[in-house]
């Protein structure tokens, strides 16, 4: 391929990958819907791990003072691929916080069903890249389903007036939930008592507490994506079983009845049910066809990728 058509493709792929971000960012904001789960859905999780990763390598070569390790794995990094990324969830963030916690106040059970049926059609479609289907790969399934379910049903109270260290360990924590498909960053917030905190911040633009919030996502992203890039590379199968357990797991969270996104309990159907069902399925059809549509864009999303 020529340096003017790669350019040309490069060019191409920014607002698809700007849009691909937007989308991330939106789940990011829901308890219980992870933007990973968009990302592996989408096609890009692979390329996205593989992205962090680089730029994990970049601050640990400045950190020893290797300025030629430093300026390398810059270069390595996909850049029209993570820039656009990025600022499509920035801009998510940004745009969308408001509105996405005026519908989970107002609308709690509607919009559970809604998020319910885009896990379910998620986990349809992350199952399909599992290529070896043994007792191996449903064990870590249903085991960490199990641990999921368990762990969602866990809450703290909020924390009252937290310092600036607390909002650094918070972004550490809940950002390697962000980019794992099933494990939610705002339910992990929730479970810290940091989940309106933050919010809150964004909402009123303090961006002291938000700038030592992203420094503590950094610094958890880059310790943790070394590790999940190699388990990928090395155990992808066993990996992406246990990213659909995760998934299956934190459907507690989004079962729409009798709380909604707002408890962890669970109940059977009643008063607002036809609605929410119908949003599920939505929601479900939904992620298909955006599959089906993402796959004629970019190709056939493998296994592997």
């Amino acid at each position: 391929m020529t340096a003017g058509g790669y350019t040309a493709a490069a060019l191409r792929s920014l607002i698809p990958n700007f849009l691909r971000g937007f989308a991330m960012g939106t789940a990011d904001l829901v308890p219980g819907v992870s933007g990973g789960t968009i990302a592996l859905v989408l096609g890009v999780y692979r390329r996205l791990v593989a992205s962090i990763r680089k730029g994990a390598g970049a601050l640990g070569a400045l950190v020893r003072v290797d300025f030629s390790g430093f300026a390398a794995n810059l270069r390595a990094i996909e850049w029209t691929f993570i820039a656009p990324l990025l600022l499509g969830i920035g801009a998510a963030i940004l745009a969308l916080s408001h509105l996405i916690e005026s519908l989970l106040e107002d609308h709690p059970v509607r919009m559970a069903g809604l998020f319910f049926g885009l896990v379910v059609g998620s986990i349809l479609v992350a199952w399909r890249m599992v290529r070896r289907r043994d007792a191996a790969t449903l064990g870590a399934l249903v085991t960490v389903a199990i641990l999921t379910f368990w762990l969602m049903g866990l809450r703290a109270g909020d924390v009252a007036d937290p310092s600036l260290p607390v909002f650094f360990g918070s972004g550490a924590i809940a950002i390697c939930a962000m980019i794992l498909p099933g494990i939610s960053g705002s339910f992990i917030l929730l479970m810290l008592g940091m989940y309106a905190n933050v919010l809150g911040a964004v909402n009123d633009r303090d961006l002291l507490a938000v700038g030592v919030f992203a420094v503590g996502c950094v610094v958890g992203l880059a310790s943790f994506s070394t590790l999940l890039n190699w388990l990928l590379e090395n155990h992808h199968d066993l990996v992406i079983a246990a990213m659909v357990g995760l998934m299956v797991g934190s459907l507690r969270v989004l079962w729409p009845w009798p709380e909604g996104t707002s408890g962890t309990s669970l109940g059977a159907p009643s008063g607002d049910v036809l609605v929410p069902v119908l949003l599920a399925a939505a929601g479900l059809v939904l992620v298909l066809a955006i599959t089906r549509l993402e796959q004629r864009v970019s190709g056939p999303v493998t296994p592997g990728a």
